[in-house]
Formats: structure tokens, C-alpha cells, sequence
């Protein structure tokens, strides 16, 4: 059986099932659902703590609770009801799994069925599943949850973070989009797990994933001048130049350090290679030039380093090689 999107209020002889984006208000339906909805004889849905039931109960709306009924049940009673009445079912939150097949078996048996119809009630917005994985996270560091994950810390998930940002470095090496995306994942959740378990330190130093993103968006557009406000930059080298201008105003409360030192903030764990670049990128937006001796002794240390990790892999592939039962 074919679904098609109502385009008008549903009347005697129709059944209308409304499906909603769990990630969305219930409230906010589209105005296609609000007047199938107001124009029904009868709303039916699973339960009076539905979130849709509740939402329009608050709006004044009545709705009929027919239970926890079998798929097969709910199909015949949605599709007689729908016979003699304009009949509206309000989609349960776990999207009523098997009763649009149940629905589509029922009206095909019968010679004049009802006409069937869907009303999209909402859509998920871009950026919606980010929701869900708050959600999952919750109940994985709640009582009943995860013993493993409710035991963590900032400190024992660490590793983690450093691990998923290098297996990202890898699938961004290897080319493969499908692979990338599911790295990217298992960094949104050492985020997400971080935030979570900030929920739960003492009153002043908790925070949330709102504080998180919160923090990101107003960074996003204070340096973003040139496009949420009036700033001039439009090409990237003008880009760079601001974003250093505005960095050194954010960092004004340390004094002259951060325009003084240029190791200054670099993270002392951070990898000594990157922290090479980090320092020629802050040396070329600040029109400064090295000391030819300086940058020699640099690229001589580069090439040990890349000497010394060799080893040290080379190292670590013979302990995984030749790693035994015990005897």
C-alpha cells in the first residue's frame, strides 16, 4: 500500500496517520497536520502520556487512548473506525513498528477501503540526531545504565580522545568518506561523554552540552567578524590576519604573554610536530622570520624524531608479534 502525503483535511471514508520527528516539540505540527487534526471526528493514539497526547490535550483537544494493542488489532480497528468517520492516528513515539504493513493487509482485503493517508506532522532539522546521541549518552551514565560508562572520568577517558582524533587522521589519509564519518562519531562522543560527565562534578564546576556548544557558537562568530558582522576580511591570508588580531584581544587578560611568548597556550602534551607548525603558523600571521640556525637545528630534530617514532613502531609491531599464550 501506497502512502500519500495529505493535502487536505481528512473526511469520512480517510484515515490519517500523523508521524512526528521525535526530536521535535510535539506541539510544532505543520499546518497540514493541525487541520487534519481539528478537522477529525475521532484522534486515536496508544496512550494518554504520549507526547503528541499531551501536547494537544494541553491545547484542549480530546483524544481517544485505545491501548497497547497488536499491530494487526490496531490496523482493523483504525480502518472500521475510518469507514464511517474522518479518523486521525496520533503516531506513538517508537513509530508504531509493523502498523503501516498491518494497516496496508487490512485495507487491501476489503473492496471499499478506507483511503489512507500521511500526515507529517514535523521534520527533523539538520543537526536533530545530535539529540539522540545526548540522549543515549544520558542513559548510559544514569542509574540503570552503563557500570563501565558511569564510572568514568575526565581523566580515564583521555586516552580515548587522543586515540579517535588519530584513527580520524587515518581515515582522512586513507581517502574513505564512510570511514571518516564514523571516526568523526567516536569523537562527538568523547564530547558528548566529557559534557556528560561534567553533569555530575560539584555545584561550580558542572557544565553541560548546551555550556559546550554554547561557548563554540559565540567563539564561531566573535572571530567570524567579516560574517556575522561588519568585518572586512574576504580573503584567507585576511582571514588569518584577523583571526590573530581578535585572538590577541581575547588573550589580553594575560598580560603581554600570548603577544610576547609564541609557545604561549600550546599544550605541552601536544605532539612536538605539531607544535613546530603551530609556532611558523603564528610566526607567519605575525610577519616574524626565525633564525636560519634556529630553523636548521628544527629540521634536524624533525628527522630524528621521525627516526626515533620509526623505531618505536618498529618496536611495537615485535611486541604484537610476537605475543603468546603463556606457558
Amino acid at each position: 500500500m501506497g502512502h500519500r502525503l495529505l493535502a487536505e483535511a481528512v473526511t469520512a471514508g480517510r484515515l490519517g496517520l500523523l508521524v512526528t520527528s521525535p526530536r521535535v516539540a510535539p506541539g510544532l505540527l505543520s499546518a497540514a497536520a493541525w487541520s487534519a487534526v481539528s478537522g477529525a471526528d475521532r484522534l486515536l493514539a496508544r496512550a494518554d502520556d504520549e507526547p503528541i497526547v499531551e501536547a494537544l490535550a494541553d491545547a484542549g483537544v480530546a483524544v481517544e487512548v485505545v491501548g497497547d494493542l497488536p499491530p494487526a488489532t490496531l490496523a482493523r480497528l483504525l480502518v472500521e473506525a475510518a469507514g464511517t468517520a474522518s479518523v486521525v492516528w496520533l503516531g506513538s513515539a517508537d513509530a508504531d513498528p509493523g502498523l503501516s504493513d498491518a494497516v496496508a493487509s487490512e485495507v487491501s482485503r476489503l473492496e471499499s477501503p478506507p483511503d489512507v493517508e500521511l500526515v507529517v506532522g514535523s521534520w527533523d532539522v539538520q543537526g536533530g540526531r545530535l539529540l539522540d546521541v545526548v540522549a543515549a549518552m544520558d542513559r548510559l551514565r544514569s542509574p540503570g545504565g552503563c557500570p563501565w560508562d558511569a564510572e568514568q572520568t575526565h581523566a580515564s577517558l583521555a586516552p580515548y580522545l587522543v586515540e579517535e582524533t588519530h584513527e580520524v587522521l587515518e581515515a582522512i589519509d586513507a581517502g574513505d568518506p564512510r570511514a571518516l564519518a564514523e571516526e568523526l562519531g567516536d569523537v562527538l562522543l568523547q564530547v558528548v561523554f566529557h559534557a556528560r560527565v561534567a553533569e555530575d562534578a560539584p555545584e561550580g564546576d558542572a557544565f553541560d552540552v548546551d555550556t559546550v556548544a554554547g561557548l563554540l557558537v559565540e567563539k564561531l562568530v566573535r572571530r567570524h567578524p567579516h560574517v556575522f558582522a561588519d568585518g572586512e576580511a574576504s580573503t584567507p591570508g585576511e582571514v588569518e590576519q584577523e583571526w590573530e588580531r581578535i585572538k590577541a584581544l581575547e588573550k589580553a587578560g594575560t598580560g603581554d604573554a600570548y603577544a610576547q611568548d609564541l609557545l604561549h597556550g600550546i599544550p605541552p602534551t601536544l605532539p612536538p610536530g605539531l607544535a613546530a607548525d603551530k609556532v611558523l603558523a603564528r610566526m607567519r600571521r605575525r610577519d616574524l622570520v626565525a633564525e636560519p640556525t634556529a630553523l636548521a637545528e628544527l629540521d634536524r630534530a624533525r628527522a630524528a624524531l621521525q627516526d626515533a617514532e620509526a623505531r618505536m613502531r618498529a618496536a611495537v609491531a615485535g611486541v604484537a608479534g610476537g605475543a603468546r599464550p603463556p606457558a
